[in-house]
Protein backbone atom coordinates (compact mmCIF):
# COMPACT_ATOMS: atom_id res chain seq x y z
CA UNK A 1 0.00 0.00 0.00
CA UNK A 2 2.86 2.50 -0.07
CA UNK A 3 2.34 3.23 -3.93
CA UNK A 4 0.53 6.46 -4.35
CA UNK A 5 -2.46 5.19 -6.52
CA UNK A 6 -1.69 8.68 -8.88
CA UNK A 7 2.12 7.71 -9.47
CA UNK A 8 1.33 4.48 -10.95
CA UNK A 9 -1.81 5.58 -13.13
CA UNK A 10 0.47 8.09 -14.45
CA UNK A 11 2.77 5.79 -15.94
CA UNK A 12 0.80 2.88 -16.80
CA UNK A 13 -1.56 5.60 -18.18
CA UNK A 14 -4.82 3.36 -20.15
CA UNK A 15 -3.93 0.44 -19.10
CA UNK A 16 -4.94 1.92 -15.31
CA UNK A 17 -7.28 3.59 -16.86
CA UNK A 18 -10.39 1.55 -16.87
CA UNK A 19 -9.84 0.11 -13.13
CA UNK A 20 -8.39 3.29 -11.25
CA UNK A 21 -6.85 2.29 -7.94
CA UNK A 22 -6.38 -1.46 -8.22
CA UNK A 23 -3.68 -2.96 -6.12
CA UNK A 24 -1.50 -6.17 -6.30
CA UNK A 25 -3.21 -9.16 -4.44
CA UNK A 26 -0.84 -8.83 -1.52
CA UNK A 27 -0.04 -11.66 0.73
CA UNK A 28 -0.18 -12.81 4.37
CA UNK A 29 1.82 -16.04 4.02
CA UNK A 30 5.05 -16.20 1.72
CA UNK A 31 5.39 -19.95 2.36
CA UNK A 32 2.04 -20.42 1.06
CA UNK A 33 2.17 -17.83 -1.86
CA UNK A 34 5.44 -19.88 -2.81
CA UNK A 35 3.51 -23.28 -2.51
CA UNK A 36 0.46 -22.41 -4.35
CA UNK A 37 3.07 -20.65 -6.59
CA UNK A 38 4.59 -24.21 -7.40
CA UNK A 39 1.45 -26.23 -7.21
CA UNK A 40 0.23 -23.99 -9.69
CA UNK A 41 3.09 -24.26 -13.05
CA UNK A 42 1.93 -25.01 -15.85
CA UNK A 43 -1.51 -25.80 -14.74
CA UNK A 44 -5.00 -24.23 -14.50
CA UNK A 45 -5.69 -22.23 -11.57
CA UNK A 46 -8.66 -23.81 -10.77
CA UNK A 47 -6.03 -27.19 -11.24
CA UNK A 48 -4.10 -25.21 -8.51
CA UNK A 49 -6.49 -24.76 -6.29
CA UNK A 50 -7.60 -28.16 -6.00
CA UNK A 51 -4.16 -29.77 -5.60
CA UNK A 52 -4.20 -27.21 -2.61
CA UNK A 53 -6.92 -28.21 -1.14
CA UNK A 54 -6.49 -31.73 -1.49
CA UNK A 55 -3.25 -31.66 0.11
CA UNK A 56 -4.79 -29.13 2.86
CA UNK A 57 -7.26 -32.07 3.72
CA UNK A 58 -4.88 -34.69 3.87
CA UNK A 59 -2.39 -32.37 6.27
CA UNK A 60 -5.16 -31.09 8.38
CA UNK A 61 -3.82 -27.26 7.42
CA UNK A 62 -2.28 -25.57 4.77
CA UNK A 63 0.86 -27.74 4.51
CA UNK A 64 3.82 -26.51 5.96
CA UNK A 65 7.38 -27.56 5.44
CA UNK A 66 7.44 -30.75 7.80
CA UNK A 67 4.33 -31.64 5.96
CA UNK A 68 5.55 -31.43 3.03
CA UNK A 69 8.72 -33.36 3.75
CA UNK A 70 6.79 -35.89 5.49
CA UNK A 71 3.95 -37.16 2.90
CA UNK A 72 4.83 -40.20 0.65
CA UNK A 73 5.01 -39.32 -3.10
CA UNK A 74 1.85 -40.63 -3.61
CA UNK A 75 0.03 -38.03 -2.21
CA UNK A 76 1.01 -35.60 -4.38
CA UNK A 77 -0.95 -36.33 -7.49
CA UNK A 78 1.39 -34.37 -10.17
CA UNK A 79 4.61 -35.00 -12.21
CA UNK A 80 7.04 -35.92 -10.21
CA UNK A 81 9.69 -32.75 -11.03
CA UNK A 82 7.10 -30.35 -9.33
CA UNK A 83 7.36 -33.05 -5.97
CA UNK A 84 10.54 -32.71 -6.08
CA UNK A 85 10.37 -29.09 -6.32
CA UNK A 86 7.94 -29.05 -3.65
CA UNK A 87 10.56 -31.35 -1.64
CA UNK A 88 12.96 -29.25 -2.60
CA UNK A 89 11.09 -26.15 -1.48
CA UNK A 90 10.48 -28.06 1.75
CA UNK A 91 14.04 -28.67 2.23
CA UNK A 92 15.27 -25.51 2.54
CA UNK A 93 12.07 -23.57 4.17
CA UNK A 94 13.20 -20.39 3.47
CA UNK A 95 12.15 -17.47 5.32
CA UNK A 96 9.60 -15.18 2.95
CA UNK A 97 8.99 -12.38 4.05
CA UNK A 98 10.43 -9.60 1.77
CA UNK A 99 10.81 -9.34 -2.16
CA UNK A 100 14.53 -10.23 -1.86
CA UNK A 101 13.60 -13.42 -0.13
CA UNK A 102 11.48 -14.08 -3.10
CA UNK A 103 13.74 -13.90 -6.08
CA UNK A 104 16.40 -15.57 -3.67
CA UNK A 105 14.02 -18.97 -4.94
CA UNK A 106 15.60 -19.34 -8.20
CA UNK A 107 18.06 -21.00 -6.17
CA UNK A 108 16.32 -24.02 -5.73
CA UNK A 109 16.04 -26.82 -8.20
CA UNK A 110 12.73 -26.46 -10.30
CA UNK A 111 11.92 -22.64 -9.44
CA UNK A 112 12.29 -20.29 -12.20
CA UNK A 113 11.41 -16.88 -13.09
CA UNK A 114 8.22 -16.87 -13.06
CA UNK A 115 7.51 -18.66 -9.80
CA UNK A 116 10.37 -16.55 -8.27
CA UNK A 117 8.82 -13.15 -9.66
CA UNK A 118 5.09 -14.18 -8.88
CA UNK A 119 5.94 -14.58 -5.06
CA UNK A 120 7.69 -11.25 -5.04
CA UNK A 121 4.97 -9.61 -7.00
CA UNK A 122 2.67 -11.06 -3.94
CA UNK A 123 5.42 -9.84 -0.94
CA UNK A 124 5.27 -5.83 -2.36
CA UNK A 125 7.71 -5.71 -4.86
CA UNK A 126 6.29 -3.15 -7.02
CA UNK A 127 8.49 -3.99 -10.21
CA UNK A 128 8.12 -7.43 -11.28
CA UNK A 129 6.59 -8.32 -14.64
CA UNK A 130 5.66 -11.95 -15.67
CA UNK A 131 6.42 -11.81 -19.39
CA UNK A 132 5.77 -15.46 -19.60
CA UNK A 133 2.77 -15.47 -17.69
CA UNK A 134 -0.35 -16.91 -20.25
CA UNK A 135 -2.57 -14.15 -18.83
CA UNK A 136 -0.01 -11.30 -19.56
CA UNK A 137 0.50 -12.59 -23.00
CA UNK A 138 -3.40 -13.28 -23.70
CA UNK A 139 -3.73 -9.53 -22.46
CA UNK A 140 -1.48 -8.19 -24.42
CA UNK A 141 -2.10 -10.34 -27.12
CA UNK A 142 1.36 -11.03 -28.07
CA UNK A 143 4.68 -13.13 -27.39
CA UNK A 144 6.91 -12.63 -24.18
CA UNK A 145 9.65 -10.69 -25.99
CA UNK A 146 7.41 -7.85 -27.44
CA UNK A 147 5.65 -8.21 -23.76
CA UNK A 148 8.94 -7.48 -21.62
CA UNK A 149 9.73 -4.82 -24.15
CA UNK A 150 6.25 -2.96 -23.67
CA UNK A 151 6.83 -3.42 -19.78
CA UNK A 152 9.86 -1.55 -19.93
CA UNK A 153 7.89 1.49 -20.35
CA UNK A 154 6.08 0.90 -17.20
CA UNK A 155 8.65 0.71 -14.66
CA UNK A 156 8.83 1.24 -11.78
CA UNK A 157 4.85 0.24 -11.31
CA UNK A 158 5.26 -3.13 -13.50
CA UNK A 159 3.61 -5.37 -10.69
CA UNK A 160 1.09 -3.27 -10.96
CA UNK A 161 0.85 -3.71 -14.80
CA UNK A 162 0.41 -7.50 -14.09
CA UNK A 163 -2.36 -6.60 -11.89
CA UNK A 164 -4.10 -4.21 -14.09
CA UNK A 165 -3.53 -7.14 -17.31
CA UNK A 166 -4.85 -10.33 -15.37
CA UNK A 167 -8.50 -8.38 -14.31
CA UNK A 168 -8.78 -7.48 -17.87
CA UNK A 169 -9.18 -11.10 -18.73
Amino acid sequence: LDADPSSVAEVLGPLAAARPGLRVPGAADGWEVAVRAVLGQQITVVAARTLAARLTERCGRFPRPEDLASLPDEAFPMPRTRIATLRALAEAAPRLESPADAHALVELPGIGPWTAGYVALRLGDPDVFLPTDAGVLRALGTGAREAARRAEAWRPWRSYAVAHLWASL
